[in-house]
């Protein structure tokens, strides 16, 4: 019989980076294994994981929701917005549902160990129970906002909900005398007392943590957690993608765009500098360089300011509409794909930047997080970089112009590190899981 993996803590799907890592980590999982392994995920994007056709076992829903993830699905399915009372109310509502989910599942954790079939979320302590080995999948599963950004009452409540609900995964699994493995993060920052003794709970409850950059593994030692903790890299850098080279009409040089913000961060006078600054800059981009612009939205969830409203107001507002085109692709099979045909590539989110670098195509990052600052920091590439509270017109055009005019030698270095980045993941995902399967 093959040994049972269970994979926690996944993501949307509407975020073609979560895509991206979920794939990967089977697919690193399948590699060292021989392939030899079923495979089950928790979720709370059920229908989006299956979607995927990823061959796992069992699909399921965690044992606690995380409410605005709930409230999102809801919104998109009757047309409502986040700024909405109807939005709030059904938060409230939700929040309140995570205690009872908490009591639920510790009654039914119960029912398992005394040998009476659980009343709640049997499927999901059914995997747990059969499975060898648990797995946190990569991602940035316990953080408190972003480092370059100030917290609110909105994401305050959003990254305490998100923590209990993770927490409260693992300290399931380990109930059950389940080792868990983190697959490599981003750690922190933590502006709160609450968030980081949840995050310290439950990495002080995992067998290996992971962390995908050199200031979450320092973040991760802070905390004095008595766990193994490993410093690698995304595990993104892996994917491959099998699909076909798109069809569209790409010209002989090319810049992808795949810009984006997070929601309730920044003020409306930042937002709009954010947008005015890109157009003036993707302007002068295509008289310098006789280039064609590609705006790839990469988190689409129908929200305002998601990335691909992001990349329809940029584009309004720019001069030579005529050269540029926005390509909203759900795949990331095919977005990498796009993704190849650039030579150059400006992203304020994370994974289109990785999944670029790993084609080797030079990226110019607008930062928001210390996940892309720990990244560039890797590649030695922080001079590609601008903080998204520093963004301006000559600033960015700046940027755009050291990335364009050293191209060549941007990718040469990228071919050089990323072997080694994927060689380093290999290894310590194999050193994390092997004494466990």
């Amino acid at each position: 019989m093959n040994p049972k993996v269970h994979v926690i803590h996944v993501g949307t799907m509407d975020n073609r980076g979560s895509q991206a890592l979920i794939l990967s980590d089977i697919s690193i999982i399948r590699e060292i294994t021989g392939g030899d392994v079923d495979l089950s995920v928790s979720t709370n994007d059920v229908e989006g994981v299956k979607k995927l056709n990823a061959d796992l076992k069992s699909v399921v829903s965690p044992f606690v929701d995380i409410p605005f993830q709930k409230v999102d699905a809801l919104g998109k399915k009757y047309n409502f917005q986040r700024t909405s009372l109807k939005y709030k109310m059904f938060a409230l509502g939700f929040l309140f549902f995570m205690g009872i989910q908490c009591l639920s599942s510790i009654f039914s954790v119960i029912l398992l160990k005394l040998g009476v079939r659980p009343f709640y979320r049997y499927e999901n302590l059914k995997n747990l129970k059969e499975c060898k080995l648990v797995v946190s999948y990569s991602d940035e599963n316990f953080k408190e906002t972003a480092s370059s950004l100030p917290l609110n009452v909105f994401w305050v409540i959003s990254w305490w909900s998100m923590l209990i609900s993770r927490t409260w995964e693992i300290l399931i699994a380990k109930s059950l005398s389940k080792p868990v493995v983190m697959f490599p993060n981003s750690i922190g920052p933590f502006r709160t007392y609450v968030g980081e003794s949840l995050t310290k709970l439950a990495l002080n409850s995992c067998d290996f943590v992971l962390a995908r950059e050199s200031i979450s593994y320092e973040i991760a030692k802070s905390l004095q957690i008595n766990s193994n903790i490993i410093l690698t890299a995304d595990t993104a850098l892996l994917f491959k993608s099998s699909a076909p080279f798109p069809e569209d009409d790409f010209s002989e040089l090319n810049i992808g765009v795949a810009p984006g913000i997070y929601g309730k961060s920044l003020s409306k006078d930042e937002v709009h500098q954010f947008i005015f600054s890109h157009a003036q800059a993707l302007d002068d981009c295509i008289k310098k360089y006789n280039t064609k612009i590609f705006f790839l939205p990469h988190f689409v969830n129908g929200f305002s300011n998601d990335d691909l409203q992001m990349s329809k107001s940029i584009y309004s507002q720019m001069i030579n509409k005529e050269n540029a085109e926005i390509i909203y692709e759900p795949n990331v099979e095919k977005y990498k794909v796009i993704l190849q045909k650039m030579d150059v590539l400006i992203s304020s989110k994370l994974h289109p930047a990785i999944l670029a670098s790993s084609s080797f195509i030079p990226v110019v990052c607008i930062i928001y997080d210390h996940k892309q600052t720990g990244f560039f920091q890797r590649l030695g590439m922080i001079n590609c970089t601008l903080d998204v509270r520093m963004v301006s017109y000559e600033k960015l055009s700046q940027k755009i112009d050291y990335v364009w005019y050293n191209k060549k030698e941007l990718s040469l270095s990228l071919k050089r590190q990323i072997p080694h980045l994927q060689n380093d993941i290999r290894q310590a995902i194999r050193k994390a899981i092997i004494p466990f399967l």
